[in-house]
């Protein structure tokens, strides 16, 4: 099969996800396309919503839909790097047996994941770059597909473990969840106070995911849209050598986006472009997925935090110039 026709089968496939996913998860639709957006870009969401939103629920359906394993690891203040990966233990014939945690999945939902100290963080972050497990000296891969999607509770600060910048930088979507419209609550409700009726169809498969992916992957990207994603990226960064400035960015940032955000970009925009029936991004493709990609790249400074500037609102800005 060719790469055209790979891709326009994965709009039909895509159009199917949608509505399959739609059986469960009433509205959420901006949220739903950005998770399905990171699956097919081959990378790892960051969620940031209330509690309530069905997060949980939301990545679940996925899962199922895309034919992957599913697991969910709930963070806490006392979870060890091992209860993640996983441990070695003597077997009756006391030879060392390797247990794998719940990290082997395809989907890893990281729940609350800044509500455990760093060192178990760190051995998550560090299977989501390596793509494996090292115990003891020995290597296990992850299975391929690999994909984890955390979230934070934006409320709730007290006792929680921000993740650092440089640890941040390894999601490549930061995808907020609103709160539902007045006639979608009240869908919900209705929806989820009866026995439950709906079943989700598998629509993909792990062969599916990889092959639709290297199809993206290997779609041709324009020099001037590469250069409009690198130039926007440079114009986060308050301290520039380079001609590339912003206002808002030398006033409300301490701190920019860095190479991998421009990477990022070109990978969503890719995405974005071939799940919308292109077989080239351009710049708007760019701008489509450019506040989940630099969203959490961002450091405001003291004066955005006294003037009640949001970091969306400087991405918007940027997006203008």
């Amino acid at each position: 099969m060719s790469d055209k026709e790979q891709l326009d089968l994965l709009v039909e496939r895509y159009s199917a996800l949608r509505s399959e996913i739609s059986k469960v998860i009433v509205g959420q639709r901006e949220a739903v396309d950005s998770l399905l957006l990171s699956v097919f870009s081959g990378g790892h969401c960051l969620l940031l919503g209330v509690p309530g939103l069905a997060k949980t629920l939301m990545v679940n359906t996925l899962a199922q839909t895309l034919g992957l394993t599913f697991s969910r690891i709930q963070f806490t203040p006392d979870l060890m790097p091992s209860d993640i990966t996983g441990s070695e233990i003597l077997d009756q014939n006391r030879d060392f047996k390797f247990i794998k945690g719940p990290v082997f999945a395809g989907i890893v939902l990281a729940d609350e994941i800044n509500r455990t100290p760093p060192k178990t963080q760190a051995a998550l972050l560090e299977a989501m770059q390596e793509k494996m497990v090292t115990i003891n000296g020995t290597s296990y891969p992850l299975p391929a597909p690999f994909f984890v999607l955390a979230t934070q509770n934006p409320i709730e600060q007290e006792g929680t473990y921000p993740l650092p910048e440089a640890q941040l930088d390894r999601f490549m979507f930061n995808v907020r969840l609103d709160y539902p419209s007045f006639a979608e609550e009240v869908s919900i409700v209705k929806q989820t106070t009866v026995a439950p009726t709906a079943e989700v169809q598998r629509i993909l498969s792990a062969d599916d995911i990889l092959s639709f992916q290297q199809a993206i992957r290997r779609m041709p990207v324009a020099d001037n849209v590469v250069e409009y994603a690198v130039r926007l990226v440079a114009s986060t960064r308050p301290i520039q050598k380079s001609e590339i400035k912003n206002q808002n960015s030398q006033r409300y940032l301490s701190w920019g986006a860095g190479p991998r955000a421009s990477q990022y970009l070109i990978v969503g925009a890719r995405t974005y472009a071939a799940l919308h029936g292109k077989y080239s991004p351009d710049a708007e493709d760019v701008r489509a997925v450019a506040h989940n990609v630099l969203r959490h790249r961002l450091v405001r400074n003291y004066f955005a935090e006294a003037e009640g500037i949001t970091t969306d609102q400087i991405i918007s800005d940027l997006l203008r110039d």
